[in-house]
């Protein structure tokens, strides 16, 4: 790699991982930086879910005193999580992308959507995902989660928007619990897709390893100053960020 690649590869993994912690969709950033210096479509899928999953864990450590929901509400959402993440690796390594990338913008405009109007739809479904949640919450936030990691396992630019989503629809309304639950969230499964890439000899280390450093660096502080910031503008920022994802990939998967 020359000097420039390797800048180039740091601020993307610098700015994806900013761009993780505060509203997702990190990867639309370091994917195709990866893809500009060369590595194969596969291959930099894999290596920016290894590089973006360091920043998301780094941004954890920012926002673990907002983190406040009850092991009974975790549990479920956890195991889901896992179980898609898996799934969703295994069609990566496995299946073509095209079709996929037909549906995706569909996907990310429910999800704008849904976050957009999810506390309205949320204040009369009685599915709050509370301390005291109920059963039924537990139950559609986990199906819920299940999907969103699938998806997550096997491509994963947006989940996070669409954790948000799911949030919105289910009670959250504080921006920065929903990030904090979120950030564990895509942790579970972007370790998970990273645990089954790494296995797979799918990971392109070389690349991989200047984008890490970045994306550290952007999780962190990204999170720790993005606390500072007002919730409505947070979630200005990310209704902006799920608009420009949506319109994207209608562009890139309809010409």
């Amino acid at each position: 790699m020359t000097i420039y690649t390797i800048v180039f590869l740091f601020f993307a993994g610098l700015l994806g991982g900013a761009l993780n912690a505060v509203a997702g969709g990190g990867s639309f950033i370091a994917f195709p930086a990866l893809l500009f210096s060369g590595v194969a479509p596969i291959a930099a899928n894999a290596t920016n879910t290894v590089g973006l999953w360091v920043g998301v864990t780094a941004s954890g450590g920012a926002y673990r005193k907002h983190l406040d929901i009850s092991r009974r509400v975790m549990v479920p959402l956890a195991v889901t999580s896992v179980i898609g993440g898996v799934a969703g690796a295994f069609l990566l390594l496995h299946t073509p992308a095209q079709t996929f990338l037909r549906v995706l913008p569909w996907l990310m405009l429910g999800a704008t959507l849904l976050f957009i109007f999810g506390n309205r739809l949320g204040r009369g479904s009685g599915n709050s995902i509370a301390r005291d949640a109920s059963t039924k919450a537990v139950v559609v936030a986990s199906l819920l989660e299940l999907v969103f990691a699938v998806y997550g396992g096997y491509f994963g630019g947006g989940v996070g928007i669409l954790n948000l989503a799911m949030l919105a629809v289910l009670g959250m309304t504080d921006i920065h619990a929903m990030n904090a639950l979120k950030v564990v969230l895509g942790g579970i499964i972007n370790g998970i897709a990273v645990i089954t890439f790494i296995l797979a000899g799918a990971v392109v280390w070389k690349q991989g390893s200047v984008v890490i450093v970045g994306a550290v660096f952007g999780g962190y502080f990204g999170a720790h100053y993005a606390q500072k910031l007002p919730g409505v503008w947070i979630r200005r920022f990310v209704i902006a960020v799920g608009t420009t994802m949506t319109a994207y990939f209608f562009w890139k998967g309809y010409h």
